[in-house]
């Protein structure tokens, strides 16, 4: 292995000198925002609880690394930009992600990329419920009073698979091997995030956990109003008849078929001729009543008529919320569409889709603790960054700017300093920001 210590880098000179580099310069760190991830998990304890919920069957004699620490420095290491276990070779003895797991910069390194896929490789299904109630629990900490309304958007995606993991299907909308995981938010709070197997219907499980969820809600909040949002692929009776029957309001796409065309004639023919007359876009909002052979009775149906002059664009909801305008109930269905970006931002940001574990289980995991990682941050958005320039900023955007801090770390008797540059372009935000969350 090469020992970057010796490597000498020359450059082009500035007048009469050289310029070199080389990787001398001791206790130096490329990430000392860290200590803001460091500050949120104090505060909410994520994953302290996160990590008792692991039964640690080692043999104390050769146990070097505790669970705990284990979990924050793969934890810290996502929101940190680094996905890959194989980073944790050399993330190991940065004494920045040592301060983190609350070490000192002088002491051993920390857990090996080997010992940390032993931890995950370990996980049991038990485990894995028992952490998802953490996420629930920290959502409900949250609230410092109890909210009037809630709205838990439910979405699927594809996580693509390019090995042979276990309960790999072909999925044919995708055409890929995938899983599909189930999300649960609740505006920018992720709530669950549920890794199922992609030879199943998209909203399996759906209504066990929205069942869970409302009667946990319920317990600590019995008069929230609670709606359930989704797309089509949500569009399922026995949710609905569920829903019904606990007092749950929902909103839910449905497919366009010729029965419900002929019920929304009227709307759909009133939006013609206005486009006609008018020669620009056109949008008609109505409800009908329709049931389809498997339901028990008719439900409402929102219609919206849209005419462009790119064509026709007809859409359906299914909803029984009672005593609001139709185009404001399309409209709280539409307001789905920050889930996706959400989505995204889970995926692309704090690597969800890292599912390279042949170990179904192992992948579950990994996808919990990109959860962790996205909750995380989302609190530092949330209580710290609120009403400042990145109080909508992306995960990515918040890491670049404000955890990727090169530092010199110095260590004396009775001080840690970690000097940060005095030209930091957000150094006035970060400072506000520490000091919200300490």
């Amino acid at each position: 292995m090469t020992n970057c210590n010796t490597i000498k880098l020359e450059f082009k000179g500035i007048k009469s000198k050289k310029v070199e580099a080389n990787f001398k310069g001791g206790l130096i760190t490329s990430d000392a925002g860290v200590l803001l991830l460091r500050q949120a998990e104090q505060k909410i304890g994520l994953l302290k609880k996160l990590s008792q919920c692991i039964k640690d069957s080692r043999h104390k004699s050769y146990t070097k690394h505790a669970i705990e620490t284990t979990i924050k420095q793969r934890v810290f290491a996502i929101a940190c930009g680094y996905e890959d276990l194989n980073d944790h070779n050399e993330l190991r003895k940065d004494a920045m992600f040592k301060i983190a797991v609350d070490k000192k910069a002088h002491d051993s390194n920390l857990a090996s990329s080997p010992t940390i896929c032993r931890m995950e490789n370990n996980i049991t299904r038990e485990e894995l419920i028992e952490m998802s109630k953490i996420l629930v629990e920290n959502f409900i900490e949250s609230f410092q009073s109890p909210p009037k309304e809630l709205i838990l958007d439910f979405d699927t995606t594809d996580t693509e698979l390019h090995g042979n993991q276990e309960g790999r299907f072909f999925h044919g909308y995708y055409d890929s091997y995938c899983y599909l995981p189930l999300d649960v938010w609740c505006g920018q709070q992720l709530l669950v995030s549920y890794l199922r197997t992609a030879n199943q219907d998209p909203a399996a499980h759906t209504w066990a956990i929205l069942s869970l969820l409302v009667k946990r809600f319920r317990i600590e909040w019995p008069k929230v109003r609670i709606i359930f949002r989704g797309d089509g692929g949500f569009c399922r009776h026995k949710i609905f008849n569920w829903c019904d029957s606990h007092n749950v309001r929902y909103v839910v796409g449905i497919g366009k078929n010729n029965r419900l065309t002929e019920a929304a004639d009227k709307p759909i023919e009133l939006s013609r001729e206005s486009f006609k007359e008018k020669g620009q876009k056109v949008q008609i909002y109505d409800e009908i009543y329709y049931a389809a052979k498997t339901w028990k009775y008719e439900r409402k149906v929102i219609v919206k008529a849209e005419q462009l002059i790119q064509g026709e664009n007809i859409r359906y909801l299914v909803t029984n919320i009672e005593n609001k305008d139709p185009e404001d109930i399309y409209k709280l269905y539409i307001k789905r569409g920050d889930m996706e970006n959400r989505i995204k931002e889970h995926q692309l940001d704090l690597f969800a889709d890292r599912t390279s574990s042949h170990k179904f289980l192992t992948n579950q995991f990994r996808l919990m603790l990109a959860s962790c990682a996205y909750v995380l941050l989302e609190y530092i958005r949330r209580v710290a960054l609120k009403g400042t320039k990145l109080a909508k900023a992306y995960c990515g955007t918040i890491r670049i700017k404000l955890l990727k801090i090169g530092a010199i770390i110095l260590e004396k008797t009775r001080k840690i300093i970690i000097r940060m540059s005095e030209v930091f372009v957000y150094k006035d935000l970060f400072i506000k920001t520490s000091r919200l969350l300490c």
